[in-house]
């Protein structure tokens, strides 16, 4: 039913209103689509799973195929307020629901879990087509370059489109706006002020999955030398307390950049680090560069007599060391310390690389941060705005790369749509 406010601005009544098409949003639609229940979904873009299909270039990650205990603590402090919608969708859910769609997985290596043509775009069309033309349920309807602008004073969703302002009135909401990195591909957090002013309580959006500005730069040679390339076959370890383990302690590859570092090892560690910025202004994680050796092996092989060669020649030759690892020692050692044997051995096998800064929130991976799960219901519905769900980035969890953030996003969204039919049952809609 279509009608006329005061305002002469056109209001349509929908069923459930789900705002985001990112993965939460789609697994919310297809649920509610399961059951019967017609969902609309509204995107700012001009297409759905603009991140989605980016992260899909370099072979789309689904999820990790790790025990359930190991993966579900990859979620950290928010383990527990994730568990429940983690059980329903695990890794072992996430592959079938891929092959439902026609598409076929493999663990790779690592554990991690892709499909078998490494693309992205192949899922996305087969999700999209079961979602509009389902063989049961109902189909999705989708209105995309819809901005959400909030709720009118009679707390209907508000929308602005190239053909002016839209205004829904939904008997259920779902909203799966994500973080707030990458806004040109639509997650730009602008969500928090809207639900921070109906009295929603929003962790701050930071960057996480990101890399670091080193502490007073790289010198301009390094930066210029060395920037883009990768440092292989290396550890970081972060120290724990006197007596304790490391907080972080893992073997891996990053990347050296123009003004510090990112890549896989670095983004692992990226909480920790942020947590260690924001407590102190500095952080500090030190580099392995030969984990494979002992530090008394390394320790020989540097006080081994070198004759006439150089000392760059004298690494080279016994311990394989050159090109960005050597460079690296120079950047960050004194000339004194790389004269002695003793103290440069210990800095191949502990390299302190200083930190002043992540980078910005807009180039992470993905974000911490967003509601808190102490305002939200079991069933991820804001408790002081009923009929209203969460799901996806947009709530205060994070985790590493390696699967876990797609799997969260569509396990939220799948424990959102549920909650959905749940209210509706409970209000007779």
């Amino acid at each position: 039913m279509n009608g006329l406010d005061n305002d002469r601005v056109a209001v349509e009544e929908c069923e459930v209103a789900i705002v985001g098409g990112g993965p939460a949003g789609l697994m919310a639609a297809q649920v509610l689509s399961q059951a019967g229940i017609r969902a609309h979904v509204f995107d700012a873009m001009a297409s759905v799973c603009r991140k989605f299909l980016l992260a899909g270039r370099g072979g789309l990650n689904l999820t990790h195929a790790e025990g359930a205990d190991v993966f579900a603590g990859r979620y950290g402090q928010r383990r527990e307020a994730m568990s429940a919608a983690l059980g329903a969708m695990d890794a072992a859910a996430v592959r079938r629901w891929a092959q439902d769609l026609g598409i076929d997985t493999f663990v790779g290596s690592s554990g991690r879990v892709f499909p078998t043509d490494m693309k992205a775009a192949p899922l996305l069309r087969a999700w999209l087509q079961r979602l509009r033309h389902p063989q049961s349920g109902a189909p999705v309807q989708f209105s995309m370059r819809h901005r959400w602008i909030g709720w009118d004073e009679a707390g209907r969703l508000r929308f602005l489109s190239a053909q002016g302002e839209r205004r829904v009135h939904a008997k259920a909401l779902v909203l799966a706006l994500g973080g707030g990195s990458w806004a040109r591909l639509g997650s730009d957090g602008a969500w928090v002020r809207l639900l921070a002013e109906r009295g929603v309580a929003v962790a701050p959006l930071l960057p996480s999955n990101c890399g670091f500005d080193a502490a007073g730069g790289w010198s301009p040679f390094f930066a210029e030398r060395f920037a883009g390339q990768p440092l292989k076959s290396v550890a970081i370890r972060i120290p724990g307390a006197p007596g304790s383990p490391p907080l972080f302690d893992r073997k891996g590859e990053f990347v050296a950049t123009a003004s510090g570092v990112e890549g896989s090892l670095v983004y692992a560690a990226s909480a920790l680090l942020r947590e260690e910025l924001a407590r102190h202004g500095q952080a500090t994680f030190y580099l392995d560069l030969l984990p494979a050796l002992s530090v008394e092996r390394v320790l020989s092989d540097v006080a081994h007599p070198r004759g006439s060669r150089s000392l760059s020649s004298h690494l080279k030759s016994r311990l394989h060391l050159d090109g960005i690892k050597a460079a690296l020692l120079r950047e960050c050692l004194s000339a004194d310390t790389v004269a002695q044997p003793g103290a440069l051995a210990a800095a191949i096998k502990a390299l302190p690389i200083r930190l002043q800064a992540a980078r910005p929130l807009d180039e992470a991976i993905s974000s911490a941060g967003g509601v808190l799960f102490e305002v939200l219901t079991p069933d991820l519905m804001l408790e002081h705005l009923p009929g209203v769900f969460c799901a996806g980035e947009m709530l205060d969890w994070e985790a590493p790369t390696g699967g876990y953030l797609l799997t969260a996003c569509l396990a939220t969204g799948r424990a959102a749509a549920q909650g959905v039919m749940r209210y509706r049952g409970r209000v007779g809609l």
